[in-house]
């Protein structure tokens, strides 16, 4: 195992109780206590942990194995994959055996994918399975292990997967119903190049059969695309007039037949984005069983997401949004677009560390914003992007990024966290760079700053 994190604990549990030698590789261990307990726990369970190897260590290691799994996130370079691919050693993603699990214990296991909406979507059809009566549990990149959810009473698995996790699958990967949502660049740091990104996307469907069900965007020219080479059924999700796919027409959602099965307007969202995941959802639900009535009471009542064009204050007549999740400039695109409707205009902030990808593909936002502040490593790229078509300002932390688009704000407009970045430079993880977000907004409020 490479990796003593969250996905790794749970395959160091589950392949020691299954009676294997468990090895895990550590490159970079922390004396933090959730890591700490996580030795602890995989020293209990009979597994040897290694930390810093060298690179000899680490081949003996890889050659001497006889599957290697990676955590999410490690580089296919990584020396130990590097060296057990030359010695014809597989290496498989955690993912890849909690679907080998689950089919052995005729689980239906259905997987959600994309540049963006993944969690979402992913929580929408579990939620649509569980309002028809079923027992569905979201699982995968979501936050539970998948390998825990194949342990589990569910019949139902609904797996958000990534990139990562899809790049090292095997045809042991076969989900019953496979999503693939849109297809947008991002990570290019891990991938190399945006084919290899999307090749990687496309595996979510390559083992499936002609039994099985792929949703697609039909709407993404890339993944309409790579749709076209899957061996399974396909059905598309559109927000065009298109027939023969889940769309809406007159004023509702409708299935592939025209059949309506929820109102637009009794839906708690109205972005463009929002309704395509609706329609994704509802699709792959139905396609694992779903009733209609299940699948609207779901659409119903879905609360937002955090962290993902989450509002989350209101302050001298302006409106603040978290979309912290918008590590991409697909989805800081989308978030923007959401807007269209208001009367105001949007104080955009947004950098972090970038991703190798192109940020210039975010200029045409610039005639929706009032003002752009940017943060973090790629700040001075934002700014350059933006500075001779709308004021630009550098912030040096959140409290004072929330300071300047204050100032830059009118009444009627909105601030938004949408940073196309992620938030390693600053910050652990992207919920962490939100929930700063939300605490520097609060303070607003607190000082009485109208």
């Amino acid at each position: 195992m490479l990796g003593l994190g969250v996905t790794g604990d749970a395959v160091v549990r589950h392949r020691a109780a299954a009676g294997d030698d468990v090895v895990v590789v550590e490159d970079g261990p922390t004396g933090e206590d959730a890591y700490r307990d996580r030795v602890a726990t995989a020293v209990g369970a009979g597994a040897t942990i290694v930390e810093h190897p060298v690179p000899d260590r680490l081949t003996e290691l890889a050659h001497g194995a006889d599957i290697v799994v990676p955590s999410p996130g490690v580089p296919l370079r990584h020396p130990a994959l590097v060296a057990a691919r030359d010695a014809g050693v597989p290496v498989r993603a955690e993912v890849d055996l909690a679907a080998e699990l689950a089919t052995e214990r005729g689980k239906i296991l259905v997987a959600v994918t994309g540049t963006n909406g993944k969690t979402t979507v992913t929580t929408l059809v579990t939620a649509m399975l569980d309002s028809s009566g079923g027992a569905a549990l979201g699982a995968g990149n979501i936050g539970l292990p998948l390998l825990d959810a194949a342990d589990t009473d569910a019949r139902v698995l609904v797996a958000e997967v990534s990139s990562f996790q899809l790049a090292c699958t095997t045809e042991a990967f076969r989900p019953r119903v496979a999503v693939l949502l849109n297809v947008a660049p991002d990570h290019l740091d891990w991938h190399g190049s945006f084919e290899e990104y999307a090749a990687a996307k496309a595996r979510v469907f390559a083992n499936q059969r002609d039994r099985d069900r792929l949703v697609f965007n039909g709407d993404d020219d890339v993944v309409a695309r790579l749709a076209a080479t899957a061996p399974a059924q396909r059905v598309a999700f559109t927000l065009e007039s298109r027939p023969d796919m889940f769309r809406i027409e007159d004023g509702m959602l409708v299935d592939p037949a025209g059949e309506p099965f929820a109102e637009v307007g009794a839906l708690p969202f109205s972005a463009p984005h929002d309704r395509a995941n609706a329609l994704a959802a509802a699709a792959a639900a139905f396609a694992a069983g779903a009733a209609r009535d299940g699948v609207e009471r779901a659409l119903r009542e879905y609360p937002r997401l955090h962290h993902r064009v989450a509002r989350i204050g209101n302050t001298g007549g302006v409106q603040y949004y978290d979309d912290s999740k918008a590590t991409n400039p697909h989805a800081t695109l989308s978030a923007v677009a959401a807007f269209d409707e208001i009367d105001g205009r949007v104080v955009l902030i947004a950098g972090g560390r970038n991703k190798g990808l192109d940020l210039t593909v975010l200029r045409p936002l610039a005639p929706r914003l009032r003002s752009v502040v940017a943060i973090g490593e790629a700040a001075h790229e934002v700014q350059s992007i933006f500075h001779d078509e709308v004021p630009v300002t550098l912030a040096d932390s959140m409290s004072a990024a929330v300071a300047a688009a204050r100032q830059s704000a009118r009444p009627g407009d909105v601030v938004l966290l949408s940073p196309a970045c992620a938030s390693f430079d600053w910050y652990p993880s992207y919920s962490a760079r939100g929930n700063d977000f939300a605490h520097e907004v609060a303070r607003l409020s607190e000082c009485g700053v109208a």
